[in-house]
């Protein structure tokens, strides 16, 4: 047993005294900081459940991006998991079956979570029928989606943008649907509508999650993985196949910008989202908001250095954070300040170019 095992099986031995929500805030802090700062800020008969469903939501992510198993092995535990969110049943079994494939190279909040899996799934069948068929739904999704990509060689890009998109809906744009679902059950007012929220929705997830690929590239490089559609670059004149942490090439950088671009007007649509939520749910805007903030400044850092090649410099400061908290918290009831706020931190993300282009 090595010493981060030993570590993670003592953690969890002081984990049984917490009640639910300190036991999701702790689960939380481990794997995701940024949700762990956001979910908070919604209202307290949200928390729980979006707490919930991120933690099921990850323990899909740790599925697909476990090097040790085999894309059959990730097909089979993702086809379990689905059955095991649904019905309630098995989580141990699944647990006990997992944990041990598990490698160093999945972080240890990660192991953690696979081992304390049975109660986060007895937390999630603690909600209410509609919220728990909202979860089961996305897991549902994102559990089928994710191997069709996994089956794929993925080390030279996708093959086309629209084959990123499909990737982003089964990884965010089914969450930013779930989500929808979740707020429109908390809210008779918000469900008015219900059928917009769910149009934006997807945009919602997909901007964040372009986001996050375009952030990560060379983190997700060192695993042999690139999730950047060869189209785009094909049409720059760059070749995915020969992209390294050394690559400098001018054409490489235009077809970043192309994506800039695509992941900036995806976040448009998630304010347009999230200004659909009525200005006195002060703490769903703040949800949205600060995710989409941050996501925004990334784009902005990425945009300012394309030539970047360590994961590490496309992330946003503290201050940034800090920033993106204050200036949201202020216009928060306010849709002409947000739209305001929002146009001002986009700004020369998109070039009259590409806008020129783009409409001909």
């Amino acid at each position: 047993m090595t010493n981060e095992t030993q570590a993670v099986l003592d953690d969890l031995k002081s984990m049984h005294e917490l009640s639910d929500e300190q036991f999701q805030a702790l689960l939380l802090d481990g794997v995701s900081r940024t949700f762990a700062l956001t979910i908070p800020q919604l209202p307290q008969a949200l928390v729980g459940v979006v707490a919930n469903a991120y933690l099921l939501c990850r323990i899909v992510d740790t599925i697909e991006d476990e090097v040790s198993l085999s894309p059959e092995q990730k097909g089979y535990f993702c086809a379990e998991f689905i059955n095991v969110v649904k019905t309630g049943e098995n989580s141990e079994v699944f647990a006990l079956e997992l944990a041990p494939l598990l490698s160093a190279q999945t972080i240890p909040a990660e192991h953690q979570l696979i081992h304390v899996l049975p109660r986060v799934i007895q937390i999630t069948h603690s909600f209410e029928t509609t919220q728990v068929d909202a979860l089961a739904e996305c897991v549902n999704t994102m559990a089928k989606g994710m191997p069709i990509f996994q089956a794929q060689n993925l080390h030279d890009g996708l093959a086309t943008l629209a084959e990123m998109d499909k990737y982003c809906y089964y990884v965010a744009g089914c969450v930013g649907e779930m989500l929808a679902k979740l707020f429109c059950h908390y809210s008779p007012e918000i469900t008015e509508r219900k059928t917009e929220l769910l149009k934006l929705s997807i945009s919602f997830g997909q901007g964040l999650q372009m986001t996050n690929i375009l952030k990560d590239i060379w983190d997700d490089a060192q695993r042999g993985v690139c999730w950047l559609p060869q189209d785009i670059f094909t049409e720059t004149g760059f070749d995915l196949k020969n992209l390294t942490p050394e690559t400098k090439d001018a054409a490489f950088s235009l077809g970043l910008e192309h994506l800039i671009i695509v992941a900036q007007e995806h976040l448009h649509n998630a304010l347009r989202y999230t200004l659909l939520i009525p200005a006195h749910e002060t703490g769903i805007r703040k949800f949205c908001l600060w995710a989409l903030g941050m996501a925004i400044l990334t784009l902005q850092k990425i945009k300012n250095n394309l030539k970047f090649n360590r994961s590490e410099q496309a992330k946003i400061t503290r201050n940034s954070v800090k920033a993106t908290i204050f200036a949201t918290n202020l216009t928060v009831r306010s849709d002409f300040l947000l739209t305001v706020l929002f146009n001002f931190a986009s700004r020369g993300l998109v070039s009259s170019d590409w806008t020129y282009r783009n409409n001909q």
